[in-house]
């Protein structure tokens, strides 16, 4: 998962720098042409077109204000926002070993069925718990947060070991549940 979210989070920051270096260009070669576009821009917003040149000049005087602008308007982007691969890789890594480790903790200080009906009760607590608190930060419906979670996370669950158990008969190594 962190390998996948470091490839992910690089991938996008590779093409937002593209972007930014395109529009960089842009401002070097056709610079009348981009102050044209923020007169367009600014206009579109409601300032008159007298307003909108007077700022599209005064933003085009400064060259790493004009890409900073640029990009903020015409690409969306925040250049100082691009994001990090390291830290969301690493962020992603500690946050799936923790979230598997929940159903396998019980396994670890018992076995067999009571093994089993602790992790299915730990995994639906986490759930639970993680659900209202992420809705709880976001000022959302504690309520409805926890059972989106929960049924979410069943729903996973259930798919990964219907799918699990099909692969086992395909390949022979079915076990019957504990």
């Amino acid at each position: 998962m962190a390998s996948g979210e470091y490839i992910s989070m690089r991938a996008q920051r590779d093409r937002y720098e593209y972007l930014l270096d395109m529009e960089r260009g842009e401002l070097e070669e056709f610079p009348d042409e981009e102050r044209e576009e923020l007169v367009l821009i600014y206009q579109a917003k409601g300032l008159t077109g007298s307003e909108a040149r007077t700022m599209a000049d005064r933003i085009m005087q400064n060259p790493e204000i004009a890409l900073d602008t640029m990009a903020r308007e015409e690409l969306g982007l925040d250049p100082r926002q691009l994001g990090a691969p390291v830290p969301a890789a690493a962020s992603s890594l500690l946050a799936f070993a923790a979230g598997a480790s929940v159903p396998v903790l019980p396994h670890v200080v018992s076995a067999g069925n009571l093994a089993f009906a602790m992790s299915v009760a730990l995994s639906a607590l986490a759930l639970v718990l993680v659900g209202g608190l992420l809705s709880a930060l976001s000022g959302k419906n504690v309520l409805w947060g926890s059972t989106r979670m929960l049924i979410i996370g069943v729903a996973a669950a259930a798919l990964t070991f219907g799918l699990g158990a099909i692969v086992g008969e395909i390949i022979g190594t079915a076990r019957p549940l504990p």
